[in-house]
């Protein structure tokens, strides 16, 4: 973040206006200074026919962001050269990368600039622009790619999209600027999961500032700081599990462009990223400092952690394990299972201590990917005996990411079935087998098994499962196995469920629909008004897989892992008392320097993300396995 400054940012609404924008002086002031540098010291007498000295107005920018879309297909562009391409698009430069990291082209009193790099990132139905500060050289070499004759990257290429990035970290900072914006502007900042096992009264300076964002019950989300935009409801999920749209998240939340613009000044003074943290900006406007703040005077306060806490002191662990698995149940098609997890912290502890501990056991929880915060210092002792040391933040923080594998076997294992004996009328099984090998104090806390139809219209519905509820919706049927407050630990559930389901009849004119409802979902979340003609697409299936590479919301493209004869069902559940990775550590292993007495209060749990049961009996996507 030290090496990034941003020079100006863009939020435009779908009609491709300007709703919101901020320039930093500062920082132009250093961008023009650097043309005048590259321009005295440069044989390239023509510098200024293609970097352009002065940031672009509203409507400037604006038209460009247009321009773009209708020259490129879309907000995002290609990302890879195509029939459509033309020299001088960032398609043209053959790296998909140019969909997230793009140029505009600004007129000027006849004359065309090129505005790089600029990061785009598509939030609800915003797209938020932030342009950080480069050299002039990088903008140089980026549009001698956009004319290079050659696609692709060859080997003996002096510079490619890649490498020059590599050059730029202020790309990635733009990136979490991006980010954090779009999450404003949505009402998506949360601080993440820190479960309690004690009575929620914590008291000190610390929730005074943040506003019961202490912990409040066991397994409780920590409450953040209210969201400094206007909403009268916050979107949920549906019956189905399919996420609300962004549209109506946008419609509800209309941008509160004065907290933004303070959140902007105080995290990005003068345009350089120093506290991204919506938390910690939120507590200092809204409390402020006093003379009671002031730290130790022989230690250094970090800027990360504008206020002290007061008040009875501990500590709190939580790892949060996401279990991700593809079941097919197929001789030919391996099953997937993998967990993404976190160990997420507070720490409610007077002054400014160190806090150590020893992780042991990475190798025997088959950890594969691993990162810490930034406050985190992890010197280098074998992967499988490190010692971690950390000068916590404020409030709740992501302690350590990482990926592992599952050493105690599907929680969720069995199959499903789907056999459509006509047109409107199917015949299903679900045969599982729930918590196999799971000994106490693993605990399931709820078990649901979700059989999604985004395309049919459920008219009635027949079958009893051996064990569970059942409810049903328009489109889709719920089987609660394990039903909240009726936990299940230290034993195997075996569950069945036959049955069978008719739909509503199906629409005459498929095709035509079909392709008007693909370019309606385009038009609400990519701002992108192209149609089907404006690509010269040969047929419908390579029109559809051109649109599934937009990023959109899948419910919006009519879920596609559910049309033709894809068909799925989603289990979701929760597992308390462990994990499965095997992920842990000693909470008495834990330190403190200076030395205080305060507990360490450690919680473990897991739940699912993208469980699927494919339908054996059906067409399945699955990843190919190497030929040896």
């Amino acid at each position: 973040m030290s090496e990034c400054s941003i020079r100006a940012m863009w939020i435009l609404s779908p009609n491709d206006s300007v709703v919101f924008s901020r320039r930093f002086p500062v920082v132009e002031r250093r961008w023009r200074q650097a043309c005048q540098r590259e321009k005295e010291s440069s044989l390239d007498r023509d510098l200024h026919k293609y970097v352009l000295p002065l940031l672009p107005n509203d409507l400037e920018l604006a038209s460009a962001f247009a321009d773009r879309k209708q020259r490129d297909g879309s907000a995002r562009g290609f990302g890879i050269r195509v029939s459509q391409s033309i020299a001088g698009s960032d398609s043209w430069i053959d790296d998909p990368i140019t969909r997230h990291v793009i140029s505009l082209c600004i007129n000027r009193e006849g004359d065309k600039y090129l505005l790089w790099p600029m990061v785009l990132h598509a939030k609800g139905y915003y797209h938020i622009l932030v342009l950080p500060l480069v050299e002039p050289r990088h903008v140089k070499a980026y549009e001698r790619m956009r004319s290079c004759p050659d696609c692709g990257h060859s080997a003996g290429v002096e510079c490619t999209l890649s490498s020059l990035l590599l050059e730029l970290p202020c790309i990635t900072g733009a990136f979490m600027v991006a980010h954090i914006i779009g999450d404003i502007i949505t009402g998506d900042v949360v601080d993440p999961e820190v479960a309690s096992s004690s009575s929620p009264s914590v008291g000190g300076l610390l929730d005074s500032l943040t506003g019961s964002i202490g912990i409040s019950s066991i397994s409780a989300r920590a409450k953040p700081v209210a969201a400094p935009v206007a909403a009268s409801t916050t979107p949920g999920m549906t019956a189905t599990g399919s996420v609300i749209s962004d549209a109506q998240k946008s419609t509800s939340r209309p941008i509160d462009k004065d907290s933004l613009r303070t959140f902007i000044s105080s995290s990005m003074p003068f345009g350089t990223p120093l506290d991204l943290n919506y938390s910690n900006i939120s507590a200092i406007k809204a409390t402020g400092f006093s003379t009671s703040d002031v730290p130790p005077a022989d230690i250094k306060q970090p800027a990360w952690k504008p206020y002290l806490y007061k008040g009875k002191q501990r500590m709190l662990f939580t790892i949060h394990e996401v279990v991700y698995a593809a079941m097919y149940d197929r001789d030919d098609i391996p099953d997937t299972l993998s967990i993404s997890g976190q160990i997420n912290c507070r720490a409610e502890l007077e002054g400014l201590p160190d806090v150590s501990f020893p992780t042991t056991g990475l190798t025997s929880a088959h950890i594969e990917v691993l990162s810490f915060h930034p406050c985190a210092q992890v010197p280098e002792q074998g992967i499988d005996k490190q010692s971690l040391m950390f000068s916590p933040p404020l409030g709740n923080f992501v302690l350590m990411h990482y990926q592992a594998l599952c050493t105690l076997g599907p929680p969720v294992k069995g199959f499903y079935q789907l056999s459509m004996v006509s047109e409107d009328e199917g015949a299903f099984l679900f045969r599982l087998r729930l918590m196999e090998g799971y000994k106490a104090p693993l605990t399931m806390e709820y078990c649901t098994v979700t059989m999604p139809f985004p395309r049919r219209r459920v008219i009635s519905f027949d079958g009893n499962p051996s064990v569970g509820t059942i409810s049903t919706s328009e489109h889709s049927v719920e089987w609660k196995i394990i039903a909240s407050g009726k936990g299940v630990a230290g034993k195997s559930v075996e569950a069945t469920f036959p049955g069978t389901i008719r739909f509503a009849p199906r629409q005459i004119n498929r095709v035509p629909s079909f392709s008007t409802s693909v370019q309606r979902s385009l038009v609400d979340e990519d701002s992108d008004t192209e149609t089907e003609s404006s690509y010269n697409m040969n047929n419908i299936e390579e029109f559809l897989m051109e649109k599934l590479n937009k990023d959109l919301p899948a419910v919006d493209l009519e879920e596609p892992f559910c049309w033709q004869a894809y068909k799925y069902a989603k289990v979701s559940f929760k597992i308390v008392g462990g994990t499965l990775s095997g992920m842990s550590f000693d909470p008495k292993s834990v330190s403190l320097y200076p030395s205080v007495r305060a507990p360490i209060e450690f919680s473990m749990q897991a739940s699912a993300g993208d469980y699927i049961l494919w339908n054996t009996l059906g067409k399945c996507p699955f990843v190919a396995s190497p030929k040896v």
